[in-house]
């Protein structure tokens, strides 16, 4: 990834977020752009003009924490960008030697697979920073059943080269978009990452919608939410989803899924379940007698 290009892209999309009304700054005549100028962005910031062209060309090498977060403060960026921009900052400050380094094989612990195992009735899984799903429990690989006709199993390739993707997902621009965004957020920690560029610009090749998206430049980072999902077997249900980060383990992560007792969605876990069981009966017998 070209890493001054995604600086300035991100930045100048940042500004054309902005209006001067939302920035409290006088509007004077007539205004080609919406956003915010360079000049009003660096007065915000309390930096030059051409201090603020510099970062904007991409160049955050050496920039102080306290210019980032007067920069931030100025583009009214939330945690999530707040902590890309850094990240940026890092990457651009970094050593050739340290940045272009090979990452190490994503591995998941045995005890890792002890807890995701032991969460019988909620769907969990391990993830990398490429959306590729590591290690699932029963309950994942039912919920997320037509991801893993996929190798390998990626969420994202799903959402974006599946045309079932739209069924499975209710509201698949949001989830796109998420996906999307989670993926910016690692090109910015991870720039010399080669299978996450290659999957980037595959998907970036294959699918009309990520190309869009991905010009955005918008960020993510899966934390705690909802989700719709629509199953084959089941139906459609709401599941409330936790993702946590794996200390020790860098790029890797747990989504947990689960459901209120008592409501549709905890019933359509149960059904899911069954289906599962019945599922891995009617493989295991076809395995044992092939010819029938």
């Amino acid at each position: 990834m070209d890493h001054r290009a995604e600086v300035s892209a991100f930045l100048k999309s940042r500004r054309a977020k902005i209006t001067p009304q939302q920035a409290g700054l006088p509007v004077y005549g007539h205004r080609r752009v919406p956003g915010l100028r360079r000049g009003e962005v660096a007065m915000l910031a309390g930096v030059s003009v051409e201090y603020y062209t510099r970062l904007e060309r991409g160049d955050l090498s050496g920039v102080s924490e306290s210019v980032l977060d007067a920069l931030a403060q100025a583009l009214r960026l939330d945690d999530t960008e707040r902590d890309h921009l850094y990240a940026l900052a890092r990457a651009a400050s970094a050593t050739p030697a340290r940045v272009r380094r090979r990452p190490k094989k994503a591995t998941v612990r045995p005890s890792v697979l002890r807890i995701i195992e032991g969460l019988h009735d909620q769907p969990a899984y391990v993830r990398n920073n490429r959306m590729d799903i590591l290690a699932a429990n029963p309950p994942a690989r039912a919920l997320l059943s037509e991801v893993f006709e996929m190798e390998p199993a990626n969420t994202c390739r799903f959402v974006f080269l599946n045309p079932r993707a739209t069924r499975t997902y209710p509201e698949w621009e949001r989830v796109a978009r998420d996906g999307v965004g989670v993926l910016r957020v690692e090109v910015a920690k991870n720039p010399y990452d080669r299978e996450l560029s290659n999957l980037i610009g595959e998907l970036s090749t294959r699918s009309d919608a990520f190309r869009r998206m991905w010009g955005a430049h918008d960020v993510h980072v899966f934390t705690e939410g909802t989700k719709r999902f629509h199953h084959r077997a089941v139906g459609e249900m709401e599941l409330v989803h936790e993702s946590l980060d794996l200390p020790g383990e860098q790029g890797l992560s747990i989504t947990v899924y689960s459901a209120e007792p008592g409501t549709p969605a905890a019933d359509a876990l149960t059904l899911l379940a069954s289906w599962a069981a019945s599922q891995n009966q009617d493989a295991a017998a076809a395995q044992a007698d092939p010819e029938h």
